[in-house]
């Protein structure tokens, strides 16, 4: 008999702690699911490398980051869309302020000793930033297409699925160009967009909200710019010329993506600009 009352009584207090996770009022963490958040920083290395819980926090970071940005940019095309640019551009900013904060958190990294990152690096093979699937989705979703890296990620049907999707869709280069065509402008050619952005830079207060809105683009493809010269510096610091993970040329290899820009013509059309 004591026995079962022991057993009734330890399932009662199973039972009555799954009832108080169900009805307790919500709490900090359990809106924020801090428990689990907290577990998904799971290392490699054994004995487990000092260095490697700040390596995972941060990329995983950057993941959260990525994921506001692209929620931040189709929100942006909406707005667009429905002729609404000034929120438009109030995402945008938010888009921006984002990615200062990328820009900044790479120099976290390099607060890891090199010997440090060696000690794990070898267990993330053939792992490669390279995979990062929602970067991808930034860039496409900006207007730098690749249909050769949407093929890198045939392998994995989840990644693939939303690439190909960001492929197919109007990208904020995109709208962008159909709403200054909207306006008035021609932007059918390369030399088009470029005159529409001298005429919309020469005339600010006739063209206010798309001022602003060309002005936030650049920044935008500033900062990623930014962000790529950073990590170029951080990996040749912590690895100097050593090969990436996933087999690329390492520093070789993302020194060519400084040339990148979402919106070329907005840059080319500085260089016309002339005072009349």
């Amino acid at each position: 008999m004591k026995d079962d009352y022991a057993k009734f009584s330890l399932k009662s207090a199973f039972q009555m702690a799954e009832e108080y996770g169900k009805n307790a009022p919500l709490s900090y963490n359990k809106y924020l699911k801090v428990p689990e958040l907290i577990r998904l920083q799971e290392t490699l290395s054994e004995p487990s490398s000092h260095d490697e819980l700040l390596f995972i926090i941060i990329h995983q970071t950057y993941e959260l980051w990525f994921k506001q940005i692209l929620h931040e940019i189709d929100a942006t095309l909406d707005w667009i869309k429905e002729g609404r640019l000034f929120r438009a551009n109030h995402s945008l900013r938010s888009v921006i302020s984002i990615e200062k904060i990328l820009v900044a958190q790479i120099h976290l990294l390099e607060s890891m000793a090199p010997i440090g990152f060696l000690e794990f690096r070898d267990k993330l093979n053939p792992a490669s930033g390279f995979q990062s699937m929602q970067f991808r989705e930034l860039e496409f979703i900006s207007g730098a297409k690749d249909e050769k890296i949407l093929n890198s990620f045939k392998d994995d049907e989840y990644a693939y699925g939303r690439l190909t999707k960001r492929y197919n869709s109007p990208s904020l280069a995109d709208v962008f160009w159909k709403f200054v065509c909207g306006n008035g402008l021609a932007t059918d050619t390369h030399e088009d967009r470029v005159n529409a952005i001298i005429a919309i830079l020469s005339v600010p207060e006739k063209y206010a909200e798309l001022y602003n809105m060309q002005d936030l683009l650049i920044e935008h493809d500033e900062m990623i710019v930014a962000w790529r010269s950073n990590h170029i510096l951080m990996v040749e610091r912590m690895l100097g010329m050593k090969h990436g993970t996933g087999g690329s040329e390492g520093v070789g290899y993302l020194t060519t993506t400084l040339a990148k820009k979402f919106f070329p013509e907005l840059w080319e059309a500085r260089t016309h600009l002339t005072i009349s």
